[in-house]
């Protein structure tokens, strides 16, 4: 694991949970102090980028896209071109890393997010050139103890990105929305926060769980002449679905150009 952040330190949690051994387990780590924190918390070897590229079978790399150039510099002159690269970088797709490494060296782009800190993400996985079914289905174990995984061609990521990379921020958005109208309608903050934290936990697990269409499980809410059809009239009288797409318009085409180094 080269570079232990939230995400990264995530994922080594949820690998040894899952059963893999502390033993054939390594990692890095920028300061003193965190190496010695992450060596006391999960028993785990620290080592330098150098070393893990000599040793390690699958590197996972997950760092800042911007410090991922400077990382394959390090990297490429110790790396067999046997070795599985994985990396968990917004934006960067898999021929910026093909380019930098030796010929034939097998990666897969995944780009996770952050609920993964909750076991609850979902990591969307694509192959590059030289990946195998072997390969992807290595990263998939790595990925699936912190949530789902879903495989897409990379031609979708950067739509992937905009729906579930970037996901998450919506509904903080709407939560913080919602959680204003409560106050403004009179509730005290802490309730309005409540209310509308545990009904969006119970809206997702329906969707998740019922197999239902959206539609059908909105109509279930919606009474004729009722208090949720006044609401959905303000939203539609104001744009809000036509507001979401060209939102999600918006996050992928900045993918993209991430992507193309335009950053």
């Amino acid at each position: 694991m080269l570079g232990t952040g939230k995400i990264g330190e995530a994922l080594l949690s949820g690998m040894l949970r899952a059963g893999w051994s502390a033993d054939d387990l390594m990692c890095t780590a920028r300061r003193p102090e965190r190496a010695e924190a992450l060596r006391a918390r999960y028993r785990v070897e620290v080592v330098t980028n150098t070393e893990a590229a000599k040793a390690a079978d699958t590197l996972i790399l997950a760092v800042k896209p911007q410090d991922m150039g400077t990382l394959l510099e390090e990297l490429a002159p110790h790396l067999p071109a046997d070795r599985l690269v994985i990396s968990a970088a917004a934006g960067v797709p898999t021929d910026f890393f093909e380019a930098r490494l030796a010929a034939g060296t097998p990666v897969v782009r995944v780009m996770p997010n952050t609920p993964v800190l909750v076991d609850e993400g979902m990591s969307v996985i694509s192959g590059g050139s030289h990946a195998t079914e072997d390969h992807l289905l290595r990263a998939e174990a790595i990925f699936k103890p912190v949530g789902k995984t879903l495989r897409v061609p990379e031609s979708q990521q950067d739509a992937a990105t905009a729906l579930s990379g970037s996901g998450p921020a919506y509904f903080y958005y709407l939560v913080e929305a919602m959680t204003d109208a409560g106050i403004l309608l009179g509730l005290p903050r802490d309730k309005a926060h409540d209310l509308i934290v545990q009904a969006a936990i119970g809206a997702a697990v329906m969707l998740r769980d019922s197999g239902e269409h959206p539609v059908k499980l909105r109509e279930a809410v919606t009474s004729p002449a009722g208090t949720t059809i006044s609401a959905i009239r303000e939203l539609e009288k104001h744009g809000v679905r036509a507001a979401l797409i060209a939102a999600l318009e918006a996050a992928r085409d900045r993918s993209r150009e991430l992507a193309s180094g335009n950053g």
